[in-house]
């Protein structure tokens, strides 16, 4: 009940962030009926799908190969989701900002086309009382144009009559008159008398305009980070080197090397390749003890068993040990700690290890509650001498209350992936300090 309760509210979420999505990249930026819109609403229902294809394939028996098909564009779109959406908001602070500037900008440009334009000369007092203005000279009308001709007919005559003598009767125009009648005025602001002024097609809205510029800054921005995340992960792990003082270890013991490691991951997109990359790097490092904390696998043994394989290469001079993640109870944990075992890793299942001037202990994940084998730290640590120094393997930070009742002077732990990326990198980091006050602090890895 439980289970479903949070799968409907996961749900929720999701198609509540892509109806966002969609609203900001394609509802704001596309014409009603045009190709990009249609194309951009096909994707808001695609995407989403394969993301939950991605993540449920796995856990409900799919074949392998189907969820290699999921796996890449799903989960890379889960991550331009996180990205995009973060984009888009701080986007929601900028928006207002640009809408702002430029309704200033256009109203400066209209009020100076406004001043450009003459004001249309008013009637002066002449024209109001019937009196002829004067004109130029080149414009008044010529003598003979002011007399009708004798020539005329009577209804011309009678229409001259009734003209006054500053009325020029309207002469037809030869065809080189009506072609200059008809030429515009020179100057930008002219226009001909007898055809309508010729307007420029309206552009973008301004509204347009910001969502578009909004849009492809966060669009940009939020793939960007993926893409470089991405690279990061095919590229291999990066050493970190990292000095923990404990004031319980032997002076024969300073200098201890551990190779902490976390979250390999191994499964339908990360296989045997990106597990040969972990081993190169830590045997590298020449450690003295190698710590795998957890979430090594997204898959069964049948089906990444061989791309785990090399793990069996890790070199370390007191060998190399292993504790549950919550992915390992996802995919079938006993049947991962035999096959580890196979590879010469040391499983730790709430047990512990006498190493060279301290205990080694390590407690299996919370998930494995599910299953009756969650943590058991009376067990790792319960009879343990405490006058030595205690080192603890566990999956997820949030034990560390535990293990600082049963002694722990450093507990190893991953599941945050390091922060991951920006910003939860710092959401990372501010949940260990405020969790982590005093001894025993965790130290993650990534």
């Amino acid at each position: 009940m439980v289970f479903a309760l949070v799968g409907l509210v996961v749900l929720a979420l999701l198609g509540a962030v892509h109806r966002y999505l969609w609203r900001r990249f394609v509802g704001d930026t596309t014409a009603p009926g045009s190709p990009l819109r249609r194309a951009g609403t096909v994707a808001a229902f695609v995407l989403p799908l394969l993301s939950v294809g991605a993540m449920t394939s796995g856990r409900v028996g799919a074949p392998f190969w189907l969820q290699q098909v999921l796996a890449w564009p799903g989960f890379l779109w889960l991550a331009c989701l996180l990205y995009l959406t973060l984009a888009l908001l701080v986007g929601e602070v900028v928006r207002p900002v640009l809408l702002r500037v430029l309704a200033r900008r256009d109203g400066a440009i209209q009020g100076a086309g406004a001043r450009a334009v003459p004001e249309p000369a008013t009637a002066g007092p002449a024209e109001e009382s019937g009196t002829p203005a004067d004109v130029p000279d080149g414009t008044r009308p010529r003598a003979e144009e002011l007399v009708p001709s004798h020539s005329a007919g009577a209804s011309a005559r009678s229409e001259a009559a009734g003209r006054t003598a500053t009325e020029p009767v309207a002469e037809p125009a030869t065809e080189p008159e009506r072609e200059r009648e008809t030429e515009p005025a020179a100057g930008p602001l002219a226009t001909s008398a007898t055809a309508p002024a010729t307007t420029l097609a309206p552009g973008p809205s301004r509204r347009l305009f910001v969502s578009r510029v909004v849009g492809g800054a966060a669009a940009a921005a939020g793939l960007a980070t993926v893409g470089y995340g991405t690279y990061g992960v095919l590229r291999g792990p990066s050493v970190r080197r990292i000095t923990v003082p404990l004031a319980k270890l032997p002076r024969a013991a300073h200098g201890f090397r551990i190779a902490v490691v976390s979250d390999i991951h191994i499964g339908p997109i990360l296989g045997r390749a990106h597990t040969r990359r972990i081993v190169d790097t830590i045997n590298a490092t020449s450690p003295d003890l190698v710590a795998v904390v957890g979430d090594l696998v997204d898959g069964s043994v049948a089906d990444l068993g061989s791309a785990a394989e090399p793990l069996s290469a890790l070199r370390a001079r007191h060998g190399s040990f292993f504790v549950t993640g919550n992915h390992e109870y996802f995919s079938g944990a006993g049947q991962w700690v035999d096959h580890v075992r196979e590879l010469g890793l040391h499983p730790l299942e709430n047990a512990r290890v006498e190493i060279e001037g301290f205990d080694l202990a390590g407690v299996n994940d919370i998930a494995g509650e599910t299953e009756g084998q969650g943590p058991d730290f009376g067990r790792a640590l319960g009879d343990r001498d405490r006058g030595r120094a205690a080192v603890l393997l566990a999956h997820q930070p949030v034990v560390i209350h535990d293990a600082v009742e049963h002694g722990v002077d450093l507990q190893l732990s991953g599941h945050t992936h390091g922060g991951q990326l920006w910003p939860g990198n710092l959401l990372a980091e501010l949940g260990l300090r405020c969790g982590c006050d005093g001894p025993g602090a965790p130290v993650p890895s990534s």
